[in-house]
């Protein structure tokens, strides 16, 4: 930490949309002080040529990882391809004892390295790293994220599905064999090479159904769901594009246990989050945009009752870019360094 009780930091994959957002957000923390800002592309110029946004003045200029003095750095956030980041901790985590790690890929979500290589076709190069880190949903991980010094910030389709389903899978309220999960979000969520993933799919004005089977986040959900639910899980995930920027709307189709009733869900979740920051628990049968949230840290969910007796759908909403990801990163980052933690968010 410098003299002026700000922590120093680094934004690997700065130009990115979710390291654009990091770098908006974090140069307006009051704890924050950002060093370096590192990308591939685009050495030398001003981090505002990509986001118009980001006002402040005196930020760095882009420059290469090679460029990182580390010894001055307190934590580092790395918003890198899949496969990246575990490359860069390794060679770091031992020499800089001191540096704190928040990573935005996948490297480390998965506990079983064979599950991340079979599902992301990348070998893992930092395998001795992965019992070293902690997976953060935030809400769910506040009290033992500070032994850790690597972060696993999670996906923003997880994060959308678990926040509304863990505590319902942690009480025995839902039935497990029959949930449905069907999430849509923003093109944002498929990153900056969009056109060349899905040419020829008039993508900007249609809905885009994708991934039905295999989507990379599947192995994720998996993992997380299973710690909480009290016997073997069967659900289906289907994730969609829409034609606008950020926001994901999850739509969940459970089924109850023991006649419990939508009001007896919610008031389960209402208990649950109790003074959170971030999670906000809408009146029973409420209507739920991703709108709502957008440019938030902010997840929104509405249980609402259908014409079947038992059967219960959950909506959540959530920003892909910021509770979804650079937000909830910010978040950790507040709990790891003990600050406020809704410090620098909104």
């Amino acid at each position: 930490m410098s003299m002026t009780n700000k922590i120093n930091t680094a934004i690997i994959g700065a130009t990115g949309y979710t390291g654009l957002d990091l770098t908006l957000m974090l140069s307006k923390h009051p704890k924050v002080k950002i060093i370096n800002l590192c990308a591939t592309k685009n050495l030398g110029k001003n981090i505002s040529f990509f986001d118009k946004r980001i006002k402040k003045k005196n930020l760095p200029k882009i420059t290469a990882v090679n460029k990182i003095n580390w010894s001055v750095l307190d934590l580092v956030f790395l918003s890198l391809p899949n496969g990246e980041a575990q490359k860069l901790i390794s060679k770091k985590f031992t020499k800089y004892k001191k540096i704190k790690f928040i990573d935005l890929s996948a490297d480390f979500r998965i506990n079983d390295s064979k599950i991340y290589e079979q599902n992301y076709k990348i070998k893992h190069k930092a395998k001795s790293l992965i019992k070293k880190s902690i997976y953060s949903i935030s809400e769910l991980s506040k009290k033992l994220i500070k032994k850790y010094r690597i972060i696993a910030n999670p996906g923003c389709y997880p994060t959308s599905i678990q926040i509304p389903l863990v505590p319902l899978l942690q009480k025995n309220l839902i039935k497990l064999n029959d949930i449905t999960i069907d999430s849509k979000s923003g093109y944002s969520g498929a990153g900056k090479n969009l056109e060349k993933k899905f040419r020829h799919k008039n993508l900007y004005s249609s809905i885009f159904a994708y991934s039905i089977i295999n989507h990379r986040h599947i192995c994720e959900i998996d993992q997380q769901l299973i710690k909480f639910a009290k016997g073997r899980m069967h659900y289906t995930f289907n994730p969609y594009l829409l034609p606008t920027f950020r926001g994901i709307l999850t739509t969940i189709y459970v089924n109850t246990k023991r006649n419990k009733s939508a009001k007896d869900l919610r008031a389960s979740l209402k208990k649950f989050y109790k003074g959170s920051k971030f999670i906000k628990i809408l009146k029973l049968n409420s209507p739920l945009g991703s709108g709502n949230v957008l440019n938030t840290n902010n997840c929104e969910i509405s249980i609402c009752e259908t014409r079947i007796k038992n059967k219960i759908i959950i909506f959540s909403a959530i920003d892909n870019l910021v509770k979804g990801a650079s937000g909830q990163a910010i978040q950790n980052m507040n709990l790891l360094f003990r600050f406020k933690e809704n410090l620098g968010l909104k």
